[in-house]
C-alpha cells in the first residue's frame, strides 16, 4: 500500500472539488473535513475548487450554497475559490499536446456509429476502442465535427489507494475516453487531472464512487509525464438501514443540520468519526482532531449515518460550549417556537445565568430554546388542562400562604430557595409535590424546566412574585 507521507517534502496540498448542487452535502461535508484535517495536520494547505463546467446546474446561489456551508462547519480554504469553467482553455491545451504526442486522437464517428461500436464492444467482453486511433486525420470528411479521445493503453492500470490499497483494472475495461467533446468544451476527467496537477494538489480524499475515475485519470497523469497524486477514496456514507444514504435517511446539506440546533463543532466531530478512527476516542476538539489525523485510521468499510449519536456528541459540545455563544445563538430558537415571547426578557440576564444548568440538559440547540422557553415566556399565560387543575382552592390558598414567605425572605438563591421550599412543605404538613407542582405550573406554564429552586433563582424575585400574582389575583 502507498504511504500516506509521499510527496512530504513538498508541501501538501490537498482540495475539496463539489459540483454546485444547491446545497453541501452531509457526504461532501466528511470529504472537505477529511481533507482539511489531512492539511491541517501537515501544516499544508486545503484548496477549494467548484467543478462548474455544467453551466445549466452551476448557479452562483449553488455555489454560494456551498461556500456557505463550509464557512458555518469552520472550513477554512487557502486562497481563492477556483472555478473549473474559468480554466476550459487550459484543459483545451492539454487535450492539444495529447494529441500532438499521440496519446490523443481526432475522433470523427457520429453518434450511430458510437453507438454500434459499443455494442460491438459490449458483446465482446471489451471497452469502446474508436477505429479512428489508427487512422490518418487527413482522410476524414471535409469539415466533419470530430471528438479528442484519449488512446486507451494496452496495459492493465494499477493504483496504489492508501485506503483501498491496490486497485488493478486490467486494458480492456477501459474505452477510449473523450477529451474534449465535439464544441471542444472538456470532459471531466481530463478537467480534474489538469486542475489537480496546475494546483499542486499532493493528495485527493474523496468518495470510494470516484474510484474507476482514479484508473481512468491516472492514464492522462502517465500520458502527460505528471507525478500521479496520492489517492485515497473513503467508503461512502450508508444509512442506518445499510442502503445508499439518501434523503428520508438524513442526506441533507449542511445548512439543514444548522437549522435543526446542531453545533458545527458537534457536526464536525460526529463526522471526523464517520469512517475514522484513532483507538476509542470518541469526543475531539479541533486541536485533538489536527494532531491525530491521519489516513491509516480510515476505514475500508462503509459507515452509517446515526442521528441519536450525533445528539450524544453535539450534546457534549454544546455542555462544553461558552455561554455567552449560546445565549446568542439560541436566540433564533426562542422567536420561533409557537407562543408569545417577551422581548425584554429576551435581553435580560435571566438566560445567561441559567444557560450553565440548561446547556447540560439539551442535545441541540432547537431543545435548549425549549428548556429555556419558560425564562422568556411572555406574561400573563394562560393555564390550562391539566395544569389549570393543579390550581384547585387548597393549591390557590396554599400559594398564597408561600407568596408571603417569599415576599419576607432575604436570600434569593437556589440553595436558601430550595431550603425555603421543603421547610414550607414541612410547615404545611404536605410533601413536597403538594407545592412544587402548582407552583411549577404558575411559574414556567408547563414549559420544560430544570430544577424548581434554580427557576426561581434565575427568574428573580420581582418576577417570581409576579408570576404568582399573574395566577393568583385578586387572592394576593
Amino acid at each position: 500500500m502507498i504511504s500516506q507521507v509521499q510527496h512530504l517534502k513538498t508541501m501538501i496540498r490537498t482540495r475539496f472539488a463539489p459540483s454546485p448542487t444547491g446545497f453541501l452535502h452531509i457526504g461532501g461535508a466528511r470529504t472537505a473535513l477529511f481533507n482539511w484535517l489531512f492539511a491541517r495536520h501537515h501544516g499544508g494547505q486545503f484548496l477549494l475548487r467548484i467543478e462548474d463546467t455544467d453551466r445549466a446546474r452551476s448557479t452562483q446561489p449553488a455555489i454560494d450554497a456551498i461556500q456557505d456551508g463550509l464557512s458555518w462547519l469552520g472550513l477554512d480554504w487557502d486562497g481563492d475559490l477556483v472555478s473549473q469553467y474559468s480554466r476550459a482553455d487550459r484543459h483545451v491545451e492539454i487535450a492539444h499536446q495529447m494529441v500532438a504526442s499521440g496519446h490523443a486522437f481526432r475522433c470523427y464517428c457520429d453518434a450511430d456509429e458510437v453507438d454500434a461500436l459499443r455494442a460491438a464492444a459490449f458483446d465482446e467482453g471489451r471497452a469502446l476502442r474508436s477505429p479512428w486511433r489508427d487512422r490518418d486525420p487527413a482522410n476524414a470528411p471535409d469539415g466533419a465535427p470530430f471528438v479528442v479521445r484519449f488512446r486507451a493503453g494496452d496495459a492493465d492500470m494499477l493504483v496504489e489507494d492508501a485506503v483501498q490499497g491496490e486497485v488493478r483494472w486490467a486494458a480492456k475495461e477501459f474505452d477510449d475516453l473523450v477529451l474534449l467533446r465535439s464544441d471542444m468544451s472538456p470532459t471531466y476527467n481530463l478537467a480534474v487531472v489538469v486542475d489537480d496537477h496546475d494546483m499542486d494538489i499532493t493528495h485527493i480524499i474523496r468518495g470510494d464512487d470516484h474510484l474507476v475515475n482514479a484508473g481512468r485519470q491516472a492514464q492522462i497523469y502517465d500520458a502527460m509525464g505528471w507525478k500521479r497524486p496520492v489517492f485515497a477514496h473513503i467508503p461512502l456514507i450508508h444509512g442506518p438501514d445499510g442502503k445508499k444514504l439518501s434523503k428520508r435517511h438524513g442526506a441533507l446539506g449542511a445548512e439543514a443540520y444548522r437549522d435543526m440546533g446542531y453545533l458545527p463543532e458537534g457536526l464536525r466531530n460526529y463526522l471526523l468519526r464517520l469512517g475514522w478512527s484513532h483507538g476509542d476516542q470518541e469526543i475531539f476538539t479541533d486541536a485533538e482532531a489536527i494532531a491525530a489525523f491521519d489516513m491509516g485510521g480510515l476505514n475500508k468499510s462503509p459507515s452509517r449515518l446515526d442521528l441519536d449519536k450525533l445528539s450524544h456528541i453535539n450534546a457534549h459540545h454544546i455542555a462544553q460550549a461558552d455561554d455567552a455563544r449560546l445565549c446568542e445563538l439560541v436566540t433564533p430558537f426562542l422567536e420561533g417556537l409557537d407562543g408569545q415571547i417577551d422581548d425584554a426578557a429576551l435581553k435580560a440576564d435571566r438566560i445567561r445565568n441559567a444557560m450553565p444548568a440548561l446547556k447540560t440538559r439539551a442535545a441541540t440547540l432547537a431543545e435548549l430554546a425549549q428548556q429555556a422557553y419558560f425564562l422568556v415566556k411572555a406574561r400573563p399565560f394562560q393555564l390550562e388542562g391539566k395544569l389549570a387543575k393543579q390550581l384547585d382552592e387548597t393549591a390557590c390558598a396554599r400559594l398564597n400562604r408561600l407568596f408571603t414567605r417569599l415576599v419576607e425572605t432575604d436570600a434569593w438563591n437556589d440553595a436558601a430557595l430550595a431550603s425555603l421550599l421543603k421547610q414550607f412543605a414541612e410547615s404545611e404538613s404536605v410533601g413536597f409535590g403538594k407545592v412544587g407542582q402548582p407552583l411549577r405550573a404558575v411559574l414556567t406554564g408547563g414549559a420544560p424546566a430544570p430544577d424548581l429552586a434554580l427557576v426561581m433563582a434565575v427568574l428573580g424575585r420581582d418576577e417570581v412574585l409576579g408570576r404568582i400574582k399573574d395566577q393568583l389575583s385578586p387572592g394576593i
